[in-house]
């Protein structure tokens, strides 16, 4: 295992309460592991940015390490609400709403849509 991956690993087994990952990562040594732990150890968002052809190389990689699909499914992936992002800052963007989102059981919806309390 990659020594980035180790750190990885160490930090996501010893606070997965406290935690969510987000893998900004295109390597194999060092994703596969971090998804691995963070799946298996209880961190509450898991989430991956790549392209489809990425996230499905990541799936298979996963399901060749053990991990079921139960397990593989919790991965959000592409990660990010459709916003139209285009810049680096407008898709961290995209992915912090997400996460907030996903934290809270809510799928991202446009607020003037919705009826009663803004913060129901």
């Amino acid at each position: 295992m990659a020594p980035a991956a180790q750190d990885a690993v160490k930090l996501l087994a010893d606070r997965p309460a406290a935690a969510c990952l987000i893998v900004l990562s295109h390597e194999p040594d060092v994703d596969i592991p971090a998804l691995h732990t963070a799946l298996t150890t209880g961190i509450a968002y898991v989430g991956a940015l790549g392209s489809r052809r990425t996230q499905a190389r990541r799936a298979q990689a996963l399901a060749e390490s053990g991990l079921d699909e139960a397990h593989i499914g919790r991965i959000h992936g592409p990660i990010g609400l459709d916003l139209g992002a285009r810049t680096p800052a407008e898709t961290a963007l995209a992915v912090c709403a997400e996460v907030l989102a996903a934290l809270d059981g809510r799928e991202g919806r446009v607020l003037r849509e919705e009826a009663g309390p803004i913060n129901a």
